[in-house]
């Protein structure tokens, strides 16, 4: 078994984690029964179905929206198409063209042999599924090629409302040493059951997800990388009611980090837990596929709940996530699990007490790539104060091998900070991992101290916490509010009436290509 800095119990991780596992399991054969139309969305965009009407609806949903009226969409998108396909010898695009023009009926098509459906749609799937493979291996002959950065890497975000404004920020931001672009997604994206087409410049609070967008905003940081002998990671969301479209237009786009949680639209978008489990299991096969490393939510949950009151949610809801990215194949190094510096500033030994959940998280966790976000819920009109609160946030992150380090600085909550700002966060927090870069290899914790002690009692309560859980059924424990303080209706939430059983003979191609069969 592992060193401890914390002298934690090895037996209490190993009874959370397996029934972490079991909850996930329970909540697997919930998903194996169902699809959602944003799933059938998700199959058409990946057989290479895009575009929109002339109302700008995009082709996706209106062969979903098509096959719901005319069809049977428990059979899936994938027989439909596929039959198409054999009846015709047209492509998708071209089959979804011509439903969009009202010239073919996919319901009234005769049903070709099972057979023949599938080797129609196998041969296009495998085709846009090596379009997928080679960005991997593009984004790791890069890494190849200039090295990949040690220690964290400094996240920024750019939200303009105008991707061509993004470009510049984001072009400016790597210059001052970012290494991670993240592009905030336009407020109430999530709660879109489409997604916009084209490149966008109107956005509030964020820019519209686009492919079109993912692609332009790639290749501005491919230039800017190749001009600074770096490779700049891009990153965008995919949680809310396109959750599996957004991971695979990123995954055609070359993104590198996506938000991606199993809980986070349930709790704070108020989406149906039925159709998210459900959503997030096909994403995450997609980013674990694309080589994609997920971003968790569980920061979010200490804006809601107190951070000290409530660390074990937190931890909670990391092992659950964990065994919810298992089950859809994407690895430990992938999960970029999630939790945040929010604990009151004016606690006494609060840092103590945030070193120790930030140490617990790295040793439980030891291959995932921690995403570790600032300070903002108590941050006051004293943006110098904030200044300093960073500066130990900063600290914390060095000190326990944190991977994604979301940036604090004195503007971000208008969330395109002045360039001034930004650099003088780049400037603290470069100055205090290079001072410290081996601070946290030298330094041991009293076994009876108040950072060990704190860390015992998260742990335990967030096993017990599990166990519960994994006695009442995760969408009990949803109903009942237990994470964030927010109660959620099992057939409430936006989105339900986009869940179905699948028929029996329901397949859909790119779980079994993406996991190799395995899960």
């Amino acid at each position: 078994m592992q060193d401890s800095k914390l002298h934690l119990d090895w037996d209490v991780v190993a009874d959370a984690r397996k029934s972490a596992k079991n909850i996930a399991i329970d909540v697997q054969t919930y998903i194996d029964d169902h699809s959602t139309v944003s799933v059938e969305r998700t199959i058409c965009r990946l057989l290479g179905i895009d575009g929109i009407d002339k109302f700008e609806v995009p082709l996706p949903n209106i062969v979903v929206e098509h096959i719901e009226k005319e069809g049977n969409l428990t059979l899936g998108v994938s027989h439909y198409i596929g039959n198409a396909m054999v009846e015709t010898g047209l492509s998708p695009q071209e089959i979804a063209e011509k439903v969009s023009h009202g010239e073919l009926n996919l319901g009234k098509i005769s049903t070709h042999d099972a057979f023949e459906i599938k080797l129609a749609i196998d041969k296009i799937a495998r085709e846009n599924t090596d379009k997928i493979a080679n960005n991997r291996k593009d984004r790791e002959s890069y890494l190849e090629r200039f090295g990949d950065k040690t220690g964290p890497l400094l996240y920024l975000i750019v939200a303009t409302g105008n991707i061509y404004e993004d470009i510049t920020q984001a072009v400016a931001a790597a210059k001052q040493g970012a290494d991670i672009i993240a592009v905030i997604r336009s407020t109430g994206q999530s709660l879109l059951d489409y997604v916009p087409f084209g490149a966008t410049t109107e956005g509030f609070g964020g820019t519209l997800a686009t492919q079109e967008n993912f692609r332009i905003m790639r290749k501005a940081l491919d230039e800017v990388g190749e001009e600074l002998g770096r490779y700049i990671r891009l990153c965008n969301y995919c949680s809310g009611l396109c959750m599996p479209e957004i991971a695979a237009m990123g995954a055609f786009e070359r993104l590198d980090v996506m938000l991606n949680d199993a809980l986070y639209g349930i709790l704070f978008r108020d989406i149906n837990m039925k159709r998210t489990f459900v959503d997030q299991y096909f994403s995450r096969i997609i980013n674990g596929f694309a080589g994609v490393i997920i971003n968790t939510g569980e920061d979010n949950y200490l804006t809601t709940a107190d951070a000290i009151e409530e660390a074990h949610t937190v931890l909670a809801s990391q092992f659950i996530n964990e065994q919810f990215a298992l089950l859809a194949n994407l690895p430990e190094e992938q999960q970029g699990l999630g939790h945040a510096f929010e604990i009151h500033p004016d606690t006494e030994n609060g840092f103590l007490l945030e070193l120790s959940q930030a140490q617990m998280a790295r040793e439980i966790f030891p291959k995932a790539p921690l995403k570790y976000m600032p300070p903002t819920k108590f941050m006051t009109g004293d943006i110098f104060k904030g200044h300093v609160q960073d500066a130990l946030f900063n600290m914390v992150t060095i000190m326990t091998g944190q991977r994604l380090h979301l940036m604090g600085m004195m503007t971000e909550a208008i969330h395109t900070p002045f360039m001034s700002d930004r650099a003088l966060a780049i400037d603290n927090a470069q100055y205090i991992f290079k001072n410290m870069k081996d601070f946290g290899s030298e330094i041991t914790f009293k076994k009876d101290g108040m950072i060990v002690n704190r860390a015992k009692e998260v742990l335990e309560k967030g096993r017990d916490l599990i166990k519960e859980i994994e006695t009442t059924g995760m969408f009990d424990t949803l109903q009942k509010g237990k994470f964030a303080g927010i109660k959620r209706p099992i057939d409430g939430g936006k989105g339900l009436n986009g869940v179905f059983v699948k028929d029996t003979t329901y397949f859909n191609p790119f779980i079994e290509l993406m996991t190799g069969g395995d899960r």
